[in-house]
């Protein structure tokens, strides 16, 4: 796991405190690379490559230039500035030092606008430092007070290990029961006294207190119309797409190319980025541009497209597989592959049959406690291994769509935003798709009847209703094992597109593993949703926030599948999660993305400018693969080890399942003519990734990402019992 760590203002209570001093001087990560030193030093932990750091610093009376780590802090005066971008940034070096120059300011909006995925710390004058998140909080910030100052990190374990915190079971017990709702998770971490930044905020530490600040909107300045929104998203996808690419390790076999793959198994937002990485050339650039009788020609409707010509003085090479596409076999349609254009990549295409290996809870098949420790549990832990072994024959990095349904599709929430507006009129349209897509799945009466009248009253109660209310009612239905169902665990079964939506309009909606709980969980989730009713309104309307947690939810289910896939020497990129990405979205029209099929629609859009207009009729129509055979499936394979995972549960010992219950639907799932209720199988998949969290939690050392500390004498859950 890769991670950046540091802390501020302890220095200052360091010249006073002879102890402390000596306790500063002596811890420091294991295997880190020093980027600060100084009274507040920072450091990079893991495999990070020469791309992924660059630091520029800026004096008085002087021009923004590029430095080496380490940097020495002693020499800054309060009129320095430091820039430290870290990750895959797509910016030039002429554009972080211009950035810098404009932060140095007080702005700082403009450093999280530039192409890729990456984390930036900032540093003004010797006192103070400021960290960005995301906007979709992927890339996330911690800190925790330490020695009279602040510590903090890209990642919680290590802040964990460094201040010995215990579990926080509340936290851990909220996410389980509403995983999309910040008013129960709060900026809470599963480690006590560890706090997250919300993403879209900057940390700053000024005199050794942090300072959390919002430095971003969710609306967009001007909205656009269609076409210059759906433009933007275009260049904004390449130049994501292009950075990754460029910036792609070595290893494939062939001399100076890169090794780079795609997972195309499921859905279009990953063959959309394949076809978009095809059309990039890899490889160094021409040593110069071509002459200006011969105009370089672009391809496609979009300013920026890539595709050139070779040089002159270059002799011609015949185009590499660079690209592998891997396509699992149950999916029922593979990429349209990009024609043999000698100034393109060619895709690689390989199909991989069906093993035990690549399914779901393989990795509990062998030793359990051997996997990977991620920063916080997820339901990724139960598939590290099938993705592991999936993507494996794709090489080293892997573009992929995870996050184009949070960002280019309109959460269903947003009906209740247009009753609040006073556009009841333009519910018709998004209503009347889901009332045709219902009606050839369940029948006329379904379609034209039910789903029509179950959305609009779903929506009209969500934009009336007081968050004080809703707050209320989530807990007395949270309380009584109540919720909306938004899936189904039943082979070949499937709830309508309305059912669906209807689940969604609402403030907070349980999560699938809220019904198997204990009591006491429960209740201390119920309150902590009254205490959060009693507080401010959310700024944004509940559509809009719902559309934002939505993201911030799948991205913290990324995190943990990124870091499990670093555990085998794997990266994954995801640039539908980039800023860039995200804010073009915004300026998509409200009725564009309602409609069913928005994703798909958009996507064509977007491999149209980009000059792909050879995509088959029925370009994403095609039904996606049942996941829940496969997990059953991987569940029946895992029964003996699932039968000893939950023998003396840590999640029973912390107070937070109601164990018989559990056991229950653990033997109707590996039973495979019972069925499961709706959402079953993912409340079973998270209980089972928490369970195995905890346990190789605590069966690690403690103190283990540091040298220097005392080792503590702790236990990660005894103790932690609800009252």
């Amino acid at each position: 796991m890769r991670w950046l760590a540091g802390w501020s203002g302890s220095a200052t209570r360091a010249r006073h405190n002879h102890e402390v001093q000596q306790v500063l001087a002596a811890v420091r990560p294991l295997a880190a690379t020093e980027l600060w030193t100084g009274p507040d030093p920072l450091w990079a932990v893991g495999d990070w490559r020469p791309d992924e750091i660059r630091q520029f610093v800026l004096r008085p009376k002087g021009a923004p230039t590029a430095v080496q780590a380490p940097a020495d802090l002693s020499e800054d005066t309060e009129a320095t500035a430091r820039l430290l971008v870290l990750g895959h940034c797509g910016a030039a070096d002429q554009e972080l030092a211009a950035g810098l120059a404009a932060a140095r300011g007080g702005a700082v909006r403009h450093l999280s606008g530039w192409p890729g995925s990456y984390t930036v710390v900032l540093r003004i004058g010797t006192r103070s430092t400021l960290l960005l998140t995301d906007l979709a909080g992927l890339q996330q910030v911690f800190h925790t007070p330490w020695c009279g100052g602040t510590a903090f990190a890209t990642a919680g374990l290590p802040l964990a290990d460094l201040v010995g915190a215990t579990l926080d079971t509340g936290h851990l017990a909220a996410a389980l029961a509403c995983p999309e709702s910040p008013e129960a998770i709060g900026t809470g971490t599963p480690y006590t006294g560890v706090h997250r930044v919300p993403p879209g905020h900057t940390l700053a530490i000024r005199g050794g207190r942090p300072h959390v600040t919002a430095y971003d909107t969710d609306q967009p300045a001007t909205p656009q119309g269609e076409a210059p929104a759906v433009r933007e998203l275009t260049r904004s996808l390449l130049e994501a797409v292009r950075s990754r690419i460029r910036n792609a390790p070595t290893g494939s076999g062939l001399p100076g190319r890169p090794r780079i793959g795609a997972d195309l198994s499921y859905g279009t937002a990953s063959p959309a980025l394949a076809l978009l990485a095809a059309a990039v050339p890899i490889g160094p650039a021409p040593a110069r541009p071509p002459a200006p009788t011969e105009p370089a020609p672009r391809t496609g409707a979009t300013k920026g497209s890539w595709a050139r010509p070779q040089p002159a003085d270059r002799p011609a090479e015949p185009p590499p597989d660079l690209l592998t596409a891997v396509t699992s076999r149950e999916s029922p349609r593979t990429a349209p592959q990009p024609p043999h254009d000698p100034g393109r990549p060619r895709l690689r295409h390989t199909v991989l049959s069906v093993e035990p290996r690549t399914l779901p809870y393989a990795e509990l098949a062998d030793d359990p406690l051997a996997g990977p420790l991620t920063d916080a549990p997820d339901r990724a832990l139960i598939t590290a291994a099938a993705t592991a072994a999936r993507l494996g024959a794709g090489g080293t990095d892997h573009l992929t769509g995870h996050g184009a349904r949070q960002v280019l599709d309109g959460h269903p929430a947003r009906l209740a935003d247009l009753i609040r507006d006073g556009r009841p009129r333009e519910l018709l349209p998004p209503v009347a798709a889901l009332a045709g897509v219902d009606r050839a799945i369940a029948g006329t009466l379904t379609g034209a009847v039910r789903t029509p009248v179950t959305v609009l009253r779903a929506a009209r109660k969500l934009a009336r209703v007081r968050y004080a209310d809703a707050m209320d009612d989530a807990a007395v239905q949270l309380t009584a094992r109540r919720g909306p169902e938004r899936g189904s665990a039943r082979p070949g079964a499937r709830l309508t597109a309305g059912a669906y939506s209807v689940a969604d309009l609402a403030w907070v909606v349980p999560g699938p593993a809220a019904r198997w709980l204990s009591d006491d969980a429960l209740s201390e989730v119920a309150l902590r949703l009254r205490l959060a009713g009693r507080g401010p309104e959310p700024v944004l309307h509940p559509g809009a926030h719902r559309a934002r947690l939505a993201l911030h939810h799948h991205a913290g289910h990324y995190r943990v599948l990124m870091q499990a896939a670093e555990h085998v020497g794997q990266r994954l990129h995801a640039p539908f999660f980039d800023n860039r990405v995200i804010r073009a979205a915004r300026l998509l029209p409200a009725d564009v993305r309602l409609q069913p099929g928005a994703r798909h629609a958009l996507l064509r859009a977007v491999l149209a400018g980009a000059g792909r207009s050879d995509l088959p009729a029925d370009w994403g129509r095609a039904p996606r693969p049942d996941r829940a055979e496969a997990a059953r499936s991987g569940l029946r394979q895992a029964a003996d080890a699932l039968a000893d995972l939950f023998h003396a549960p840590l999640l029973a010992e912390a107070g937070l399942i109601d164990l018989p219950a559990v056991r229950r639907a653990l033997g109707r799932a590996v039973d495979p003519y019972s069925d499961l209720p709706p959402g079953g199988l993912d409340g079973l998949a998270d209980l089972v990734a928490v369970e195995l969290w905890l346990r190789r939690f605590e069966a690690r050392r403690g103190g283990n990402c540091w040298t220097g500390l005392p080792m503590p004498q702790r236990r990660a859950v005894a103790g932690a019992r609800f009252a």
